[in-house]
């Protein structure tokens, strides 16, 4: 059991403590996918969803996202974020979410960009369910993660 961080010695979940580590700049990829049927792409794509940006408040919803992860994931550090980008692209089958997080920390933002390509996927649901009540989240992802001691970890 001591691989596992958040556990201590007799098995319980804890908060690490990570205020002997040194900060550093820490950045992290995720990202994933709306599945959608090609009546709800085609709306999106010509910008008349009946509730109007879907893709806006899906980016503001991520970026929200990302600053409540500690809130969302019990052993969570609450850290400093210093930038969050979400882009969305339209593709034939739904929308690509990516999002990007950049921290001076003492521990990564991993979460926080999946949490960010989560919630931004729940709200873009939100925005075209009327239209395809099938919407599904696919393939949240960390595709990269750099800073600490382990360095430059990528998806292979």
């Amino acid at each position: 059991m001591s691989r596992f961080t958040h556990l201590d010695e007799s098995g319980a979940a804890r908060m690490v403590d990570v205020s002997a580590k040194d900060t550093s700049i820490r950045t992290a990829t995720a990202t994933g996918r709306v599945l959608l049927s090609g009546e709800a792409v085609e709306l999106l794509r010509s910008g008349d969803n009946p509730k109007g940006d879907a893709l806006g408040v899906a980016r503001i919803a991520g970026i929200m996202g990302a600053k409540r992860t500690p809130d969302l994931v019990p052993l969570c550090h609450p850290i400093a974020l210093h930038g969050v980008k979400v882009t969305l692209e339209i593709v034939d089958s739904g929308v690509e979410i990516t999002c990007v997080v950049k921290t001076a920390d003492r521990t990564g933002v991993e979460m926080e960009a999946l949490t960010a390509v989560a919630v931004a996927g729940l709200a873009l649901i939100d925005m075209v369910k009327a239209v395809d009540p099938g919407a599904t989240i696919s393939d949240v992802r960390v595709e990269e993660k750099t800073g600490g001691k382990t360095g430059v970890w990528t998806r292979s």
